[in-house]
């Protein structure tokens, strides 16, 4: 293996000219300082994860938390949201693949998170090379030719708002150490990105931008701000500057949405519903209970209880609080037989319809052949000028309870499912 040191940081992979332009002293400076500050809390963070699961392993069951009850009844606000972030209709998400970015910029939705979490594979070259490729993207000079077809690409005039996603806490960048031991992964594409991109992104009116994944409690929130902090700090930039989307897709996080807005209230801007991985969450955490186990995946679907409370918890949390409410995965592509096809946009048609009378503020799509499916839907709801639906409070509806958000759900249960 190859391995180098530059700035304390150890790199144990090839480093050609290009990666050399990312992994610079200063930037690999920067990967050490946060690595030092933050990886023993974090360390800790990930005992605390693994305590909870084994009391839900021995018979709990997640709930509200009684210490914070105050900050759930507290009157209080996130900051206001940055203009370029206040319309979120349709984002597009996928991975940092350079034709792939350039495709998703170009589609007719207002956001596109690109991703270096679940639709990227974290090899060493997929990881600096999606560095490189967002550096290319926010200076507006990304290009790429199909050496197969020799069809170009290149960026359209109009562009979506580019967001990035990093790895969630529990993942670490093999192929890079500080004083030893691996450095988080989470880290690793927060540090190289803000340091490669905060000045052009700055210059052209807007922030730097943020998805944070997987996330299980307010606690790993404010781990998140202090290293948000940290950073704005060190390159003398307003708190704010960095803006971030906080996916709830685990079933502890649901229970502290307040809380992780609270901890986070100088920099988030919305929590999003990952209902996939929320799902898979949901059977995780309640492995060892026998009366929750699920149905078949076919039936697993919003109309739920237990998923429909969660998404209606969510829209009147962050609305109440000042933050957008984000709908969750179309997971489908088109399809090109016309009657398949004409299948799947009925039920990305339905799906969204539910989100946008639910209140929620935008959706996602995975591709961009229904971006115009999703526009169609949620331009419907936001009419005379309006960019969200933060006007719509859900403040007449029931308390939803731990008992809701854990209700077992209805539905066959079957070999084959």
């Amino acid at each position: 293996m190859i391995s180098s040191n530059t700035a304390g940081l150890d790199i144990k992979g090839r480093l050609p000219a290009e990666f050399q332009a990312i992994l610079t002293p200063e930037a690999c400076r920067l990967v050490v300082e946060l690595t030092r500050e933050f990886r023993p809390a974090l360390k800790q963070l990930l005992q605390q994860r693994s305590a909870e699961q084994a009391r839900y392993d021995a018979g709990a069951l997640p709930d509200f938390r009684a210490e914070t009850a105050d900050i759930r009844a507290g009157d209080w606000k996130v900051a206001a949201i940055p203009a370029d972030l206040q319309d979120r209709r349709v984002e597009i998400t996928g991975p940092v693949d350079r034709k792939m970015i350039i495709n998703a910029l170009n589609a007719d939705v207002k956001v596109f998170m690109a991703d270096f979490e679940d639709s990227q594979a974290p090899s060493w070259d997929g990881v600096i090379e999606g560095q490189i490729n967002l550096r290319d993207a926010n200076l507006g000079t990304i290009s790429y030719s199909d050496p197969q077809s020799g069809k170009q690409y290149a960026l359209r005039d109009k562009q979506a708002l580019l967001i990035a996603r990093v790895r969630g806490l529990h993942l670490w960048e093999k192929h890079l150490e500080v004083d030893g031991e691996a450095v988080p992964g989470s880290l690793v594409d927060f540090a190289l990105y803000f340091f490669h991109n905060y000045q052009t992104r700055l210059a052209n009116g807007s922030g730097v931008y943020y998805y944070l994944p997987k996330l299980q409690s307010y606690k790993e929130a404010a781990w998140w701000d202090a290293v948000f902090r940290f950073t704005q700090t060190k390159f003398n930039q307003a708190i704010g500057t960095i803006r971030a989307t906080v996916l709830i897709e685990t079933l502890p996080a649901v229970f502290e949405m307040d809380e992780i807005l609270h901890a986070l209230r100088e920099h988030i801007v919305a929590l999003n519903c990952g209902r996939w991985d929320y799902i898979f969450s949901y059977i995780k955490t309640l492995k060892n209970h026998a009366d929750r186990v699920l149905p078949d995946r076919q039936v697993v679907t919003m109309d739920q209880p237990f998923l429909s409370a969660y998404s209606k918890l969510l829209i009147k949390t962050c609305h109440k609080r000042g933050a957008l409410a984000m709908g969750g995965m179309a997971a489908f592509i088109p399809a090109k037989d016309p009657v398949a096809n004409e299948a799947i946009l009925t039920k990305v048609t339905a799906d969204k319809e539910r989100e946008a009378s639910n209140g929620h503020d935008g959706t996602w799509v995975a591709h961009p052949g229904l971006a115009a499916t999703a526009n169609g839907v949620f331009n419907q709801y936001l009419t005379d000028g309006k960019t969200n639906q933060l006007h719509i409070s859900r403040a007449d509806d029931a308390p939803v309870t731990a008992a809701d958000l854990l209700a077992p759900s209805s539905g066959e249960r079957t070999e084959a499912g």
